[in-house]
Order: C-alpha cells, then structure tokens, then sequence
C-alpha cells in the first residue's frame, strides 16, 4: 500500500455512488443524503439502473455510463456484485473505492482483495461505515450525523464505535480532521493510516479503535513513528479470552494475549485506553492539550472537601503525585480562606465560596512556580450558578499568555445545573469533565503518555559482560541438537545454549534408568533433586515429576521407579528420556525469579518476567517485546514490581537490578540472534549477591521458517550483520557500523567536536548544540525506515565516533534523504566516501529507487564526493543549494 496513494484517496475532487437509491431503508440512500448535505464541492454521481435520479441528482446506469472518471467510488450494493463493480471501476479508471457490505466470509475478502489488486483499486473496507473529511465538506459515510471540522483523526475498525464518537464529538464541541471507518481492512489498514496522519498538518492526534492488527511489525514501526510527533491514543478490544474470540468474529483477524498489546503500545509511545469513556475522557484532553506535560505533580483547588479527597484517592491511587505548595502560595491562599490557617493541597476554598474567591484562588495558584497542572473542582452552590464561576475561570486564565500558564482542568460537578459550565469551559478550549475521579483519570492518561514518551528518549545503559556472548556456538549446538530431532532441550542440554550468552545453569547429570540416577546422585553428593526428563509433559512438578532433598542412593532409585510407575497412570503415551539430577542449591537469602519466552501468533516472541512458581502465564508476568536493551529491561522489571508479579523481598543482599537487566538483554539477544529457539523457561532462577543461578530450564526448538509476507519479531532489532572493520588512508583501523540507543553520549562528543563552518554546512545555519531529546531521536532509530551509520575509532579506554551518515526512507520506500558529516579533525582521511558507500549500499539493498541529499554551494568537498559516486548534482540558485541525485535500482 502506498502513502501516496492514500494521500490521493483522501483529497477526491469527485464522487460516485454506487447503487444509490431513494429507498430511505438503503445505505446507498443515507450516503447521497449526507455527500449532498456536507458541501462536497465536486461532482457527486449516484449509480443506479433502478432509478433516474437519486435525490433530485441526474443517475447514470451503470459505471460506464458516468460523464467523468470519479476520484472515489462508494459501493452500497450487497457483496455478491462486489468483484464486478470493482473490475469495472479499475477499467474506467477510478482508483479508489469504499466498501459497505459486511459480513464477507474470508474466502470472500480474499477473492476482493485479489481481484482491487488486479484492478488497481484502493479500498477502505470492506464492513466501513465510509468516510469524512469536514475540511473538504465531504460525509461519504452512512451515518446518522456530522463531524465538524477540528484537528483530530479517528480510525476505527467498528462502524457502531464511529457513529457512538460521532455523537459524543457533537456534544463535547470536537471536530476532526479525518473521520475513518477502516472495517475489516481488507486493503488500507493502521499502519498506512499512521504513515499519512502523521504527517498531515491539520492532525494533531489520532484516535484508534482496533480489534485486531495483521501486521504488528508494521503496525509499531509506523505508531513509534507516528507518536514522536503527535499523541497517538488506542483502544483495543479482546481484553479477555471471550473478547478476544468476539473480536476474531468481527473482523477475521488473529489476536495475542492482552498484556502483549500492552507491551506493544507502551513501547510504541502510544497511549492505551480501556474502554469508552476512557477513550472519551482522553480524547478530551489530548484534543485540548496535546503536548507533553512539563511535570507530573498536579495541584487541586475545590469549594468542597469531599470532592476534593475524591481526586486525590484517585490521584494517588493510579500512581500520580500531589503538588508541594511553597509557603509563599500557602500564605497567599491563608489571606483568601478565612476559615483556614494552614491551606494545603487539595486546596479547599469551602462551599460558601463566591466567585470572586475563586478568582483571587486561581490568580495565586496561577502565579505560583510550583503549580504546572491545575484541577479546578466546582460543586454547585446557592451563591451564584456554575456558569459564573466558569466564566471567572475562563476570563481568569484568558488574561495570561498560553505558555505562561499551567495545564488546567475543570470539573463542575452535577447535571442541568453544571451543563452551562462546562459548554463554557469547552467552548474556551479548557477541559471539563462531570466527575473529579474522570478529571483525574483524564490527567493520569496524560502522565501515562508522557512517560511512554520519556521512555522512548532515555539513554539506556551499555551491558556489561558483553564479551561473554558467543553467538556462533550456541547456533551450531542449536543445528546438531535439530539435526538429530531433538525439539526439547531440558536443563543439562539446555545449559549448553545458555552458557553461550552468559547464562549460568547449575550443574545438571542425566541418567537414563533409576539405578544411573543413583550412581550420578553418589557422584555428585547428597542432598539431590531428581527430575523427570520428557517433552510430553508440560509441568513435571504437577505429576510428581520433581522430588526435592533426596539424602542417599537407594532413595533416589525408588523415588525414580515410582516416578515412572506414576507417569504411566497419568501420561501413558509419554516418551520417558531419563532423569535429570542436580545437587541441591542453597535458597537461603534468595529471591527465586522466572524468565520465560513464548512465541504469539502475528506477534513473534515476547519475554516474560515473575517470580518462580508453576503454570506462568501472562497474568503472573509483566511482559516485553524483544529486543531489550537496559533501559527497556529495567522497564520490564518496574512493570513487573507495579504489577504485583514480582515483590521486593525482605533478603540480606536485594536483588542486584543492573545485573538483572543485563540478563535479560542476554536472553533477549539469544531470542534475537536464533530464530529457532520458539520458547524458553527458566525457573527457578535463584538471584543473590549479583548472581544469577537457572536451577531448570527448558528450551523448545523448531527449525524457523521465514515467510515472505511476515517478519520474525515485532520490532526489528540491531543489524549485527552489517558491521564492519575498514582501514583508512593513513592505515587506521576502524569499526563501520548502525547507530544504537547507547551512542548518545559519544554522538553529543562528536556534535560538539564540530567546528562551526562544518556544523554551518551541515545544518544549514548556526545550530544550537543538539538537545537529549535530539541526540536520543537521532540514536534510537527504527531501522525498519531509517538507517545511520557511525565510524568509530578506539581512543584511550572507549570509543569515539569519527563520522556518521544518516538516510531516512519515505514510506513508499521509492526515496531516501541522505546526509552525511565527518569528525573536523579527520578529514581528508576517505571517511566520507566509506560513510556514504555504506548508505547507498543499503538503500540498494532495501530496494529503494533514488537517494537524494542537499548541501550548501560553499560545501565543496560534499559536492565532489557526490559527483565522484555517480550522483547528479543540480545547483538550486533560488535557495542557494545544490541537490545531489542518485537512481539506485539502475544504477548496479
């Protein structure tokens, strides 16, 4: 699918309706209604052989029949002429369709999707409501009423969602600017719509409604994409097991655990609603405020002290945190309650409060430093009607400049008494809502979304021990243990894997028969656990399949036949492959954790962390989308501790959580690097005194097969293989490689290395030095769109960055924008050619068409090197630049 294409269907200069009817009960009546109702300025042309004219509107027989080829056909016939209308319109010429009908089994969504493709027809649908673009004046929807122009995208897949928003909008005074019924997404779907609302100007969020995603790695790469730039919020369906089947019904798609939608959204930057009214509530907000809070502290100013505790149980209860008043605001506030002596927060003003002390309130409240987040609470009072006080407040803040004042929110509590209130609050783009605990929960959404954001920009740690990793052994011990069908590893076999990416397993014997079993437990030394090895039973512990403390031999040995004697009551069929047995670990003063990797349908492998037990699933974990790097990992352990799965225990040594994210970005990395592993177990884990010790574990194999429609892992991960060692002019040795998240610190070394003529040439004026912010965007990139480049030299103890090119792909991967930019004090060493070499090498690669780059006349040396590498270099007098074109797939 192409964003351009995309691009065109949502800008039609005209429009056809096919099977159009003056039948009030059809769609294809309410559809002419609302085209000729929205102020479409071009063409509108119903098709229809049963009719001469569709609401007074000349008809036209068939398509053939139309005067002109139309921009967008809207299709409100029944599913069985589907194909032929779609064939027709590809050979009239229209290229853009909107599918009604519903309920196409999927062997009939297949067939029209095959047949759009031949035909070159783009479709929205099918099951869509249609679609509304206010900006244009065009309601090609079958909806019941309008959608006013404003700046907020909505995308959904449930034709009744879209009607349910459409009215909530009507009465919160919200507009947008794309209104999308995406049905069953037969051929648009989110990641396109992300792409092009993302770079709209006249969006400033989306709101999603998802019951299923088909493609999660493109889905993530255009949402991270999406979320740097503008909120991105979400409500996906199928929390539960039964949802998740319903949801499967409506629109045929697979679905994963809930928890691993979680996880993907967070590390998206998206923000995840529950439910409608959450999604309400957020809208509210975000379409009011939509950039990043500055802090997360919020104050509260109230005429009633229920209320008031109300939002801070509910401020405290999600995690928030309370704004300090300093003295000085106390003091003010002292001087405008008479009835207090020590005012705190919540500010509580009493409910004999008049409009004019709430003014003076929120004059201090908003003159103080501290105060950056404001709720305003208002129960109804005999005094004088809510709308005063909404008039106060709006008039209150209409004095100070925008970005000199806090985030404010309102609540004027009631029904008839408040609705005045709150169309004031609303129409002065200030939010408003009926109840404290959804003013707060509207405002934790917000702190939810920036720290999804903040964690998409921190500077991750780099791994320690990284030298441990030997990812070559553990793949050919991975093929010999395929090679000869073995498909489960327990922990003696497994050990071996592990210990190549530093993973340390107790010492494990196996013994194929009881009387082995206690000749190794004589070997090794008493006390012993005894373990059953066989891939057919899931979990050993629950049949009796492990006995802990066995003190002699002859113990072992009857422990071991009576294992077997019960195994074949209960597993029959199971193939026994022996024993395993390991000397018992001392748990004194440990806290006993468990990693586990599962692989989701359509997601790809996920990890799992908890604490140690039987029967891990998602509801006992907190759960992470590979790769992991240290950040992420100490993420996945807070998730874990917020989520109740792991608690901090009382113990002699804490747990060492550096340590502990450098395992887990290990065993990410071993998920990353051997596609063949399909699930992992460890546990216990016994952690102590920064030391990690797998006392079982359990590996499952099965040789991956890649699908050319379908990436292994959700997100792509580092590009290992494209690291290289070169030698420069002078005969240097040096590394050529992709930019990670860890390079910040040595990228902001390399941009303050820059001399000014160099930083000039490059940015085209007199920068600043890059922000955190800037350097983390540069850094931690998404390789599946963009690719940088990084030379870098060993100097003293580290590495030092000499060079970087950097290209960034357009979603139609047709063009890529190149930029590139040497160490000052290492030019002239043939660093730029090896930077830009690597640049078009890869591009070619990704199959893009041409690269283009735009420099300063004065840049003579980029200039040269260009034309050096083939590229057509044209000089731009008008803006005083020269750009710099290379076709690639012609060019091999």
């Amino acid at each position: 699918m192409s964003v351009r294409r995309i691009g065109q269907f949502f800008n039609p200069k005209s429009v056809a309706v096919i099977g159009a009817s003056n039948n009030p009960n059809r769609a294809g009546n309410v559809v002419m209604k609302n085209l000729l109702q929205g102020g479409f300025k071009g063409p509108i042309m119903p098709v229809t052989p049963k009719y001469t004219a569709v609401h007074g509107v000349l008809a036209y027989q068939d398509i053939e029949c139309l005067p002109c080829i139309p921009d967008l056909a809207i299709i409100c016939t029944n599913k069985n002429t589907l194909c032929q209308l779609i064939q027709a319109l590809g050979s009239r010429g229209c290229k853009h369709a909107i599918i009604v009908a519903a309920g196409l089994s999927n062997t009939e969504k297949h067939t029209l999707h095959s047949t759009a493709q031949q035909s070159e027809v783009t479709l929205l649908g099918s099951n869509s409501l249609g679609l509304i673009l206010p900006h244009i004046g065009l309601n090609a929807s079958f909806s019941h009423t309008v959608a006013t122009p404003g700046k907020l995208a909505f995308v959904s897949q449930s034709a009744a969602v879209c009607s349910t928003i459409l009215d909530w909008a009507q009465t919160k005074h919200i507009g947008f600017s794309h209104f999308i019924s995406v049905g069953d997404c037969l051929d648009i779907d989110f990641d396109e719509l992300l792409d092009y609302l993302a770079r709209d100007s006249k969006t400033s969020a989306v709101l999603l409604y998802i019951d299923n995603i088909k493609d999660v790695r493109r889905f993530i790469s255009a949402a991270r994409a999406a979320a740097f730039n503008k909120p991105v919020i979400a409500i996906k369906t199928g929390r539960t097991i039964a949802g998740a089947r319903a949801a499967y019904h409506h629109t045929g798609g697979k679905t994963s655990d809930d928890a691993v939608y979680d996880a993907m959204f967070q590390r998206a930057g998206m923000l995840r609603v529950n439910d409608l009214r959450e999604l309400f509530a957020a809208t509210q907000t975000l379409a009011l405020h939509p950039k990043l809070l500055k802090v997360e502290q919020l104050t509260i100013l109230t005429n009633g002290g229920g209320p008031g505790i109300m939002a801070v149980d509910t401020l405290l209860m999600r995690s928030g945190k309370l704004t300090k008043l300093s003295e000085k605001t106390v003091s003010a506030l002292n001087e405008i309650v008479p009835q207090s002596s020590q005012t705190d927060n919540p500010v509580d003003i009493f409910g004999d409060s008049s409009p004019k002390r709430y003014q003076r309130a929120l004059e201090v409240l908003l003159k103080a430093d501290e105060v950056k987040n404001l709720l305003i609470i208002h129960t109804p009072s005999a005094l004088a009607p809510s709308s005063a006080y909404a008039k106060i407040i709006a008039q209150t803040l209409e004095k100070i400049p925008k970005m000199a004042r806090p985030f404010v929110m309102t609540n004027f509590m009631g029904e008839e008494a408040a609705r005045s209130a709150r169309d004031i609050c609303v129409l002065s783009n200030i939010p408003t809502y009926r109840t404290p605990e959804g003013a707060v929960s509207a405002f934790m959404h917000l702190i939810t979304y920036r720290r999804n954001q903040k964690h998409l920009t921190q500077t991750p740690e780099s791994i320690i021990q990284d030298e441990l990793i030997n990812s070559k052994g553990a793949k050919q011990q991975i093929n010999g243990y395929l090679r000869a069908n073995h498909q489960y590893l327990s922990t003696h076999s497994a050990s071996q894997i592990l210990s190549c990416y530093g993973i340390d397993c107790i010492h494990t014997e196996v013994a194929l028969t009881p009387s082995e079993a206690k000749e190794q437990a004589e070997e090794i030394g008493f006390p012993v656990a005894l373990k059953l090895i066989s891939a057919a039973i899931p979990s050993k512990s629950e049949v009796g399949g492990v006995v802990l403390n066995l003190n002699d031999g002859n113990e072992v040995e009857q422990t071991a036949f009576s294992m077997l004697l019960r195994i074949k009551k209960t597993y029959p069929d199971a193939e026994i492959e022996g024993f395993s047995l390991q000397k018992m670990a001392s748990r004194a003063g440990t806290q006993e954790l468990r990693i586990a990797i599962k692989t989701e349908p359509d997601v790809g492998p996920v990890i799992l962390l908890g604490e140690a037990g039987t029967g891990l699933n998602f509801s006992q974990a907190a759960v992470a989308l590979p790769p992991l790097n240290m950040n992420l990992a100490k993420y996945l352990i807070a998730a874990a501790h917020d989520k109740g799965v792991l608690k901090e225990r009382t113990l002699p040594d804490k747990v060492d959580k550096y340590r502990l994210c450098a395992l887990l970005t290990r065993v990410s990395q071993m998920i990353v690097e051997q596609p063949d592993i399909q699930s992992l177990e460890l546990n216990p884990i016994l952690a102590s005194s920064g030391q990690f010790l797998v006392l079982d574990a359990q590996i499952g194999l099965s040789p991956y097969q890649p699908k050319a429609h379908r990436k292994r892992l959700a997100i792509k991960p580092y590009p290992k293989e494209l690291e290289r060692v070169l030698t420069l002019k002078n005969g240097q040795e040096v590394i050529l490689r992709p930019i990670k998240p860890e390079d910040e610190r040595n990228h902001q070394e390399f941009d303050q290395s820059l001399t000014k003529e160099d930083r000039y040439n490059r940015f085209f004026g007199q920068l600043p030095q890059f922000t955190h912010d800037q350097l983390a965007k540069m850094t931690q990139i998404d390789y599946d769109r963009e690719m940088a480049f990084i030379i870098s030299e060993r100097y003293k103890s580290a590495f030092r960055t000499l060079g970087v090119s950097r290209v960034l792909m357009d979603p139609d991967n047709i063009q890529a924008e190149f930029s590139v930019i040497v160490r000052s004090d290492s030019q002239g060493l043939g660093l730029g050619k090896l930077l830009m070499n690597a640049a078009i090498d890869y591009c070619r690669e990704k199959g893009v068409e041409n690269i283009e780059g735009i420099t300063l006349f004065e840049n003579t040396g980029m200039i040269n090197l260009a034309k050096h590498l083939g590229f057509n270099v044209k000089r731009d007098f008008e803006e005083g630049a020269a750009i710099m074109t290379l076709p690639l797939q012609n060019n091999s």
